[in-house]
């Protein structure tokens, strides 16, 4: 992992923790999330992971979290996730990041919750993505109030800031 980008990841954890914040994750060790648990957690931060068996099983999980749920399915990782949060916040990531937040984002534009869903653009990371769904909204794919609904800022605490703020319906 890049040293800046493992550094963007300890700060986010540092700070959620600090604004009493509850990080809900997938649970592992590795990558940037387990260096958001990490950072979390040594300020006094509680962390929860919810990681699948098989993910469990391969040794991947952090097992120093305030709480680590293990469960069957990764289907059911995301329900369990979705549950216990408040909000959903991606940092840069791959496709499992990207399934994640389309997800939670899909659910709240269906009103199956209301969450705030948002990208840290960190470095540009999602300049495209963003672009991408600016361009759907103009080729008329997505609602412009659907597609607000899902905040990106490059600034890590003012993103928080949108995120707990109250969701409008």
């Amino acid at each position: 992992m890049r040293a800046d980008y493992a550094a963007m990841a300890a700060e986010a954890g540092r700070l959620l923790a600090v604004r009493g914040v509850t990080v809900v994750y997938g649970g592992g060790r590795v990558g940037l999330m387990g260096a958001v648990a990490d950072a979390a957690l040594a300020v006094g931060g509680r962390v929860i992971g919810v990681i699948p068996q098989m993910l469990f099983d391969r040794e991947v999980a952090h097992t120093g979290l305030s709480e680590l749920h293990v469960v069957a399915t990764m289907s059911e990782r995301k329900v369990r996730m979705s549950d216990m949060s408040d909000a959903f916040l991606a940092l840069p990531g791959g496709i499992g990041t990207m399934d994640e937040l389309f997800e939670a984002w899909t659910w709240t534009q269906l009103a199956l919750q209301r969450k705030a869903c948002g990208l840290l653009n960190f470095q540009g990371y999602y300049d495209d993505l963003l672009g991408f769904l600016d361009r759907a909204v103009v080729e008329g794919f997505l609602q412009p109030h659907h597609r607000a609904a899902l905040l990106a800022d490059t600034d890590l605490s003012r993103l928080i800031d949108g995120l707990l703020a109250p969701v409008r319906p």
